[in-house]
């Protein structure tokens, strides 16, 4: 059945460029107050980030995650380009998108995202795999596919090394995933493989995983991994990515089929940021009300924006709220008001380490961890997942891989399209 669909505004011009959280809750708040909204992103859906291990892992399908922005902008009013940003004149008003067109604006959110960060180690671009696009997850989980059907056929070296960089949520969340599907799987799908062959490596460069959490819940996701075979390696280095094997900074080499970067994101270094003051991370700075600092008319928002005195983790909540706050305030400059400073409200943090295992730390100190978080962290995600086939096919799929896994069920195989991004 269609969407229904709103009449758009004939209000000021709005453009929100970035169609993820920020983007489309920035996008929400403007509903329905007679401006003229257009969306714009490179590709025509938005993907739902924090399942992309899912993905990975071949536990969902790359569409389980996306939903189509033509679908979210008709509902609100609100049209979409595809497109990429190439150009931005800030005195015209004008964003000039990769294929030429030309978009005027009165108002400009910008909430691009953002992508993976280096830092400079060689070999990284080359040899290492990321996890932020949904692009990225279908071509991990393929290469993993395809690396464990050639060992279950024979045709390579028995062994295989996948080594995860970066002890963060991401990093976590795919390292515990990849052991249980060692663990529990692979038996059923790939009869062949020697399990004990089959090992998961997980780099941290600090002294603890999942650093903002409180420590006896660090120590429990560790523990967690170590129990389920993951090789957690703390307080690590790595000095160079290279083509089977990473090289640590203390100068040993680890051997690495599959290297996968987690450990960091950066803005992209785009040609329009060009006069756009940017600072860590090549984020864009913003002041109290997101508007980007020496703009009145373009505000910041998500992993892409950065306030240097009171910055908030690139995280899906403080993106939500960011971009609601940045649409209220175009609301209240349309209207001939001044501006609100944004508040972030810390409600709390959440990862899982494999079925029936997770942490999280509420506001006020309220700590979760095992089975219970576990359900906490399932029933929040699908919540916030786009679309209620999206949340009945997840629901579904999660659900039949954690019943059937080691009966060979829940492992999506074949060649799935990559996608856009």
């Amino acid at each position: 059945m269609r969407p229904s669909l709103r009449k758009q505004g004939t209000g000021p011009k709005v453009l929100i460029a970035g169609g993820g959280f920020a983007g489309l809750s920035a996008l929400q708040a403007l509903a329905r107050t007679g401006a003229r909204v257009t969306v714009i992103d490179r590709n025509v859906y938005s993907t739902f980030q924090p399942l992309l291990y899912e993905v990975a892992t071949a536990g969902l399908t790359s569409a389980d995650v996306a939903y189509p922005l033509w679908s979210a902008t008709g509902r609100r009013g609100a049209a979409f380009r595809k497109g990429e940003m190439a150009g931005l004149d800030t005195d015209k008003r004008i964003v000039t998108l990769a294929a030429g067109e030309q978009l005027e604006y009165d108002y400009l959110i910008i909430a691009t995202g953002v992508s993976a960060a280096f830092f400079g180690v060689p070999g990284t671009a080359e040899y290492a795999l990321s996890l932020y696009t949904r692009r990225d997850a279908v071509v991990l989980r393929n290469r993993l596919m395809d690396e464990l059907e050639l060992r279950n056929e024979g045709l390579a070296d028995p062994e295989l090394d996948v080594t995860v960089v970066g002890g963060g949520a991401t990093g976590v969340e795919l390292s515990g995933t990849l052991a249980e599907l060692r663990n529990v799987a692979l038996p059923a799908v790939f009869p062949e493989i020697d399990r004990q062959l089959f090992k998961v490596r997980l780099i941290e460069m600090g002294p603890a995983l999942l650093s903002p959490y409180h420590d006896k819940l660090r120590r429990y996701t560790k523990d967690q991994l170590v129990d389920r075979g993951v090789e957690v390696l703390l307080n690590t280095a790595i000095k160079e990515v290279r083509a089977g094997s990473v090289l640590l900074a203390d100068g040993s080499e680890r051997r690495s089929d599959i290297t996968v970067w987690a450990a960091g994101v950066s803005a992209p270094d785009a040609g329009w940021t060009v006069g756009l003051p940017r600072g860590r991370g090549g984020r864009i700075e913003v002041g109290e009300d997101l508007r980007v600092s020496g703009q009145d008319r373009i505000f910041a928002v998500g992993d892409v924006c950065l306030n240097e005195d009171k910055p908030v983790a690139q995280l899906a909540q403080p993106a939500l709220q960011q971009g609601r706050h940045a649409g209220e305030q175009v609301i209240r400059l349309i209207a001939g008001q001044p501006t609100r400073q944004f508040k972030y409200h810390d409600k709390g943090t959440m990862a899982t380490i494999g079925r029936r295992s997770a942490v999280v730390e509420l506001r006020g100190g309220v700590q979760l961890r095992g089975t219970i978080a576990w359900f906490a962290w399932l029933g929040l995600h699908l919540i916030y997942l786009l679309g209620n086939r999206n949340r009945l096919v997840t629901l579904v799929n999660l659900s039949w891989r954690y019943l059937t896994w080691s009966r060979g069920g829940g492992v999506i195989l074949g060649d799935d399209v990559p996608g856009d991004d």
